[in-house]
């Protein structure tokens, strides 16, 4: 009987441990969605703030998770964020949406 209270004790916190990466990595594509959205009306500065929020989110989700998607996720918002910075909305854009591809891609 024992074991059958600490399974139904270790289940949730186990579920709560799964769900607390896909958090990070689902705020992490909304801020992506956000940058590229500000990008295609040419706001660099938009691009900047939300890449930026979209990539911290995306690297908490690297400590609880690996995945080719998200590490090449985290890159292009690297390079979201440096294009934006030089005023680049085009190429910030560009990288943005393939965060967003990628992102959306882990599990």
């Amino acid at each position: 009987m024992v074991e059958h209270d600490s399974a139904r004790i270790a289940a949730p916190l186990l579920s709560d441990m799964a769900v607390a990466g896909n958090k990070h990595v689902d705020e992490a594509i909304s801020h992506a969605k956000e940058a590229v959205d500000h990008g295609e009306m040419g706001h660099s500065d938009a691009i900047v703030v939300h890449a930026q929020v979209a990539l911290n989110h995306a690297r908490m989700a690297q400590k609880d998770m690996m995945n080719p998607h998200l590490d090449e996720g985290v890159l292009e918002l690297k390079e979201a964020v440096a294009h934006g910075n030089q005023g680049h909305a085009g190429v910030a854009t560009k990288h943005a949406k393939s965060a967003v591809m990628h992102l959306s891609e882990v599990p």
